[in-house]
């Protein structure tokens, strides 16, 4: 299937999204209000692991965002992402097992472009509940993620 750029409308929502969460910083862009600020969290064209982002098709845009709080120690579960996924860390410590890519620890005010066909388990390995915020740039019908098996180990 071709791939498309995101449309505009789809990027306008996303851009906001990101605003609304990003932490306050002084020195902000011209049109901030007064006090306020923006601080770049991510800007990039590839995941984690070195794909290409690339956007679903074929089906209406969908932005679907969710809050993911995980215990100490517990873990995702094997799976990817067949859409791209913009994850902040909001608190805690996301330790990310990508088999023979190795494993990134995400710390509080992290942001990341999630590995998409990239088979990944993350494990909460702080001491306090881990809370990501997951923005999944999807499309209807098409999951956010799917279950998977563990890499082979180069």
């Amino acid at each position: 299937m071709p791939n498309r750029p995101m449309s505009t409308s789809s990027a306008a929502a996303l851009f906001a999204l990101v605003l609304a969460f990003a932490p306050a910083r002084a020195e902000g862009p011209a049109g901030v209000h007064e006090g306020g600020g923006t601080r770049m969290v991510l800007s990039t064209g590839k995941t984690v692991t070195d794909e290409p982002i690339r956007y679903p098709t074929g089906a209406p845009a969908k932005i679907t965002a969710v809050e993911i709080t995980l215990a100490p120690g517990q873990q995702t579960g094997w799976h990817i992402h067949p859409v791209p996924l913009f994850g902040y860390i909001l608190e805690g410590e996301l330790t990310v097992d990508y088999g023979p890519h190795g494993k990134r620890i995400y710390r509080q005010g992290e942001g990341l472009a999630e590995a998409m066909n990239e088979a990944h388990n993350g494990r909460n390995t702080g001491t306090g509940p881990l809370k990501i915020l997951a923005v999944f740039i999807g499309a209807d019908g098409v999951p956010n993620s799917e279950r998977a098996s563990p890499p082979p180990r180069n």
